[in-house]
């Protein structure tokens, strides 16, 4: 149910930072661990499964948002998750 603004002690502006400013341009994420970094969190910070499901539902549309700034590994074995990093050149339409 909708909420009054004045309900509210502290509204910010609603903003997401670009992928530079939360991935290592030499490293690769997890999803888990791209959500992690994305709130200030240690990305190995073992984590309950709904805080982790909150998370992602934060993360992934920031990914999808830029999905021109990131690459992805297959992952190293069907039951884990692939790995996403800045691409080399952000601009270009290969990884």
């Amino acid at each position: 149910m909708p909420r009054p603004k004045d309900a509210f002690d502290d509204l910010r502006p609603f903003e997401f930072r670009d992928p530079d400013e939360v991935l290592a341009a030499d490293q690769m994420y997890t999803v888990y661990e791209i959500a992690r970094l994305l709130q200030g969190v240690d990305p190995d910070e073992e984590l309950d499964a709904e805080t982790e499901a909150i998370l992602l539902d934060w993360a992934i549309p920031w990914m999808l948002d830029h999905e021109s700034a990131l690459c992805f590994a297959e992952p190293e074995r069907d039951d884990e998750p692939g790995f996403y990093g800045l691409r080399a050149d952000a601009d270009s339409s290969e990884p």
